[in-house]
């Protein structure tokens, strides 16, 4: 009879225990093997380190992203915001365990016929509300999801700025190419115009030719200013990633690698379903996913009997010096079981709430999933698109050069109208500046397939 009342009971408190856990939506990916674009490239994800940025091999762009890390505002926030949750966890720990205090009274009262009544107490207390069905898993699950979020929303926030500088970096380096270019482009045109000017006064040829020059020498001189607005806007823009003021150096030299020196860079692309552990936005949407789904069953637990027992004991006397005489101790001690009944449906609309959050956050989960996925085949994509087209550009620009060099020689020879040089210097001037922009835009595309990988590992407690 005994072992029939144990086990009922033991199948008593299951049932209870389980059914304070609300059924929730599990989330559902599809997660592809391979990416569609990353034959090419490497699947082993132990070659992309947490400093990414140090596959460029530019000392410039590691000091600058070093500065950034050490510096700038949103990081350091981030990083504060994960110490706030961990003191939250200490504090819902704390929460979860009795509570005690000591109270000192002294008191008098006044009556008619004259009559003072003196009261004097020393009492503690203990009082501890029991966290039963799921309340007090639930209540640390949330909080060590909350911790999961800042932890990962840090290495958001991480990644997010050494990508930011080192596309602000090279965006940099594209601007004082495409300056260097229509510099030098205008200098030797003024060179040229001059020439042409002489021979002009001398007859040799028409003021159609001289103003033909004219026009190649101001077509560059115009681009000058544009470059040059543009470079000073995002070296302004890199000291804000760098935490300095405007009026600061920010000390790149001159001489640093132009943008079309980088050469084919090889990066590990993994798998998927590794991108997806190690992306902090894919992360952070999975933590809150957690985290809603401890607040559903905290608002379900909410529906339980909570018990709670309160005691207390100490001195009490109404004269001051038999305060701690024998017959001074008082104690106290209750108990009570709080069962809700008629709360109007509140409590149960409230767990629907709780599960419509949860429903919320799995969904931004699997969509988080989705965009990561789309995000490295993007970059993939325009990796390959890009550096062919670099490279066929590249070829162009050589034979624009032998172009022009030989439309010049044959103008000098009499062979060729001046209109054929006006038009092979054009084509190599545009030629130029979209190579420097093709190359830029290809380590833009390195920085983004970086970023869209999760750009490495780092543990929070060592940053």
């Amino acid at each position: 009879m005994r072992a029939r009342t144990n086990m009922s009971g033991l199948f008593l408190c299951t049932v209870l225990l389980f059914g304070c856990s609300p059924k929730l939506y599990a989330p559902k990916m599809d997660v592809p093997k391979t990416y569609m674009y990353g034959d090419s490239l490497g699947r082993d994800t132990s070659g992309l380190a947490d400093e990414w940025w140090l596959i460029f091999g530019d000392s410039t762009l590691n000091r600058l992203i070093d500065t950034a890390l050490a510096a700038n505002r949103d990081l350091a926030a981030a990083a504060s915001r994960i110490e706030e949750a961990r003191y939250n966890l200490k504090a819902v720990r704390a929460g979860l365990l009795p509570s005690a205090g000591i109270s000192v009274d002294a008191g008098a009262s006044y009556s008619r016929p004259p009559k003072i009544r003196q009261q004097y107490g020393l009492e503690g207390s203990v009082s501890w509300e029991i966290p039963l069905f799921g309340k007090l898993r639930h209540t640390k699950e949330s909080a060590r999801a909350g911790i999961g979020y800042a932890e990962w929303a840090y290495r958001g926030v991480r990644l997010s700025l050494a990508a930011e500088v080192a596309t602000a970096y090279f965006t940099l380096l594209r601007y004082r190419e495409d300056l260097d270019i229509a510099e030098r482009s205008w200098q030797l045109r003024r060179e040229s115009a001059a020439l042409i000017d002489s021979m002009y006064v001398h007859g040799m040829i028409t003021g159609v030719n001289r103003e033909q020059a004219m026009s190649l020498v101001y077509t560059a001189e115009a681009d000058i200013p544009q470059y040059e607005r543009a470079v000073a806007q995002t070296v302004l823009s890199l000291k804000v990633l760098l935490g300095k003021t405007p009026e600061s150096d920010l000390e790149i030299p001159e001489d640093s690698t132009g943008i079309s020196g980088y050469g084919r860079i090889e990066i590990p692309v993994g798998l998927p379903s590794d991108m997806l552990h190690r992306r902090p936005d894919v992360m952070e949407a999975y933590f809150q996913m957690k985290q809603a789904a401890a607040e559903a069953g905290l608002a379900r637990s909410a529906r339980f009997p909570s018990i709670s027992l309160t005691g207390g004991g100490g001195l009490a006397s109404d004269a001051l010096r038999n305060l701690f005489s024998g017959e001074s101790a008082v104690w106290s001690a209750t108990g009570g079981i709080l069962m809700p009944l008629l709360q109007f449906g509140a409590l149960r609309n409230r767990e629907a709430v709780a599960k419509e959050r949860y429903m919320q956050s799995a969904l931004a989960y699997e969509q988080a999933c989705l965009t990561a996925l789309s995000d490295v085949e993007t970059a993939l994509a325009g990796i390959a698109s890009y550096r062919e087209q670099t490279e066929r550009y590249a070829e162009l620009v050589r034979t624009n050069r032998r172009i022009a060099l030989m439309s010049s020689l044959l103008y000098d020879s009499g062979m060729s109208a001046y209109l054929d040089v006006i038009d092979a210097e054009r084509t190599l001037y545009d030629s130029r500046m979209q190579f420097v922009d093709l190359a830029a835009q290809q380590c833009i595309n390195y920085v983004n397939l970086c970023k869209a990988l999760g750009g490495g590992w780092v543990k929070v407690e060592e940053k």
